[in-house]
């Protein structure tokens, strides 16, 4: 599955759940520095920031502390990463952090 297909997978779904939705928002964050996010989804005061890593391999623990420290630096909580799947060490600090981890696998499931 390329990219762009598992990136409009996931905008069908946070649609399907009444966000609204920007792809690829760059913000900039308290740091100074500019932080893209592959989307921005917004559900009245509710926001969140997105990342899809459509990779063969397994998303680790460094990856999902990057993507928490620029969410934090922009002000968005409880970021959204997407993926095949996921590490044990990736999932403990996600679970201790607020950080949702959806699987593909997942939201096919929830789209029905």
């Amino acid at each position: 599955m390329s990219r762009s297909s598992l990136t409009n997978l996931a905008v069908k779904y946070f649609r399907q759940n009444g966000y609204q939705i920007e792809k690829d928002a760059i913000l900039e964050g308290v740091s100074g520095l500019p932080r893209r996010f592959d989307l921005v989804i917004r559900k009245g005061r509710e926001r969140h920031s997105v990342w899809i890593k459509d990779w063969k391999r397994t998303v680790g623990v460094n990856m999902v502390i990057n993507i928490d420290k620029a969410a934090e630096d922009v002000g968005f909580p409880k970021p959204i990463i997407i993926s095949e799947k996921f590490s044990g060490h990736a999932k403990a600090y996600a679970n201790r952090r607020g950080i949702s981890l959806l699987s593909k696998r997942q939201i096919m499931r929830r789209l029905g």
